[in-house]
């Protein structure tokens, strides 16, 4: 019986970390080649590990399943931590002042948009949707 709920707890743990967005740390150009084999745009998240807001959206809003679901199926989601050179760079260049910060870009690498801090998955859901609109109307 004891195998039998710790089997049970094992699958739920599994299919729980599965419903969640898996970010990309990857370089970005190797982001940037991965959006362009697969077609899609690229999503970034910068964030930082002191920062409650991008804790509250890890916690409330990428870990759902929607929103994961949302992502995978439009983006290549990548994550750079602002207190590490390419997210330290990420900010700079595009002039980005507070954490989070999420910027949306095309597969060629154009800046959609940018969306600063925090939301429900809901209102997050709909700004990105709105921000990645933009790259079919300039098709």
């Amino acid at each position: 019986m004891k195998k039998s709920i710790f089997t049970l707890l094992l699958a739920l743990a599994a299919w729980t970390a599965g419903a969640q967005v898996r970010f990309e740390t990857e370089s970005t150009d190797a982001v940037h080649e991965m959006a362009v084999r697969e077609g899609k745009m690229v999503f970034v998240d910068l964030y930082a590990s002191w920062c409650p807001p991008c804790r509250a959206m890890d916690k409330q809003v990428f870990s759902r399943s929607d929103v994961a679901e949302f992502l995978h199926a439009r983006f290549i989601p990548v994550k750079y931590d602002v207190d590490r050179p390419t997210g330290r760079a990420l900010m700079q260049k595009y002039d980005a002042s507070a954490v989070p910060t999420y910027l949306i870009f095309t597969s060629d690498g154009e800046l959609l948009g940018r969306i600063s801090g925090a939301s429900d998955a809901k209102t997050f859901m709909s700004d990105v949707s709105r921000i990645a609109a933009r790259a079919g109307a300039k098709k």
